[in-house]
């Protein structure tokens, strides 16, 4: 009997991104396990690092995988200088989520050139709730007048809303995964609410599809080394790795 060959991914992700991993994944030949994190790490670059490296740490002292795969960007620099004892690592070069949406980096930056007063509404940020709405903008006073009064409240919300003026318009992008039209929906209805015209950009897969399928070609892709640590490259390619040290003759 022919011998079945399938390599084995641990899959290293932000939850903004599961249902997009989840879908393509499931078109893998190769098995993918998941290990996902909660959104909002990027927020603190370095317990961001120390909580994926116990992950990476953690993978490898109790299952046994042929590649670590990362859904992560540069993501505030939290990926920087993690490293694996045993197993190669295998990152997009990404600035963060919505490079993983759009397809590539430099969609990105067009994107970025042409808007960039916009907000970005996804399916995945959608369902973290910490997307800007009047729903998000009463809850917050509502929090704010319980424990300072009408007066001061509304002031402090003034405050903490101002980076909202900013902004005048929302951009939705999706991957054809999920329940669309409501997503679009409340998309749309958060542009409205905040006088915001509303942008439709159509998805690209390509970097969601060519992580968990294992097509890494180095234009998208940096394969890490084991032993080696991430690090960013301050060019076009945004990532590289400093290879691991070698030891001094007659040391182990």
């Amino acid at each position: 009997m022919p011998k079945f060959i399938q390599k084995r991914f641990a899959l290293i992700a932000c939850s903004v991104l599961w249902r997009e991993f989840a879908y393509f994944s499931s078109q893998s030949e190769h098995l993918v396990r998941f290990y996902f994190q909660p959104q909002g790490l990027h927020n603190n670059p370095a317990e961001m690092k120390k909580r994926l490296q116990r992950v990476i740490d953690q993978i490898e002292a109790e299952q046994n995988f042929d590649y670590l795969l990362f859904g992560y960007g540069l993501c505030s620099r939290g990926i920087e200088g993690l490293k694996s004892r045993a197993t190669p690592m295998v990152f997009a070069r990404a600035h963060d989520c919505l490079t993983f949406l759009l397809g590539s980096r430099f969609r990105q930056k067009e994107v970025y050139q042409k808007y960039p007063d916009a907000y970005w509404y996804s399916p995945g940020w959608i369902e973290t709730g910490t997307q800007p709405s009047q729903e998000r903008i009463e809850k917050s006073l509502a929090w704010l007048r319980e424990r300072y009064g009408e007066e001061k409240a509304r002031w402090l919300l003034s405050e903490l809303e101002s980076w909202l003026r900013n902004y005048h318009r929302a951009i939705y992008i999706d991957l054809g995964v999920g329940a669309r039209s409501q997503y679009l929906a409340y998309a749309r209805a958060c542009a409205r609410e905040l006088g915001w015209e509303l942008i439709e950009l159509e998805g690209d897969a390509r970097l969601v599809k060519g992580l968990v399928l294992g097509e890494w070609d180095e234009e998208d892709f940096l394969v890490v080394p084991p032993g080696a640590e991430v690090r960013l490259s301050h060019d076009q390619d945004l990532l590289t790795y400093q290879p691991p040290e070698k030891s001094a003759p007659g040391q182990r």
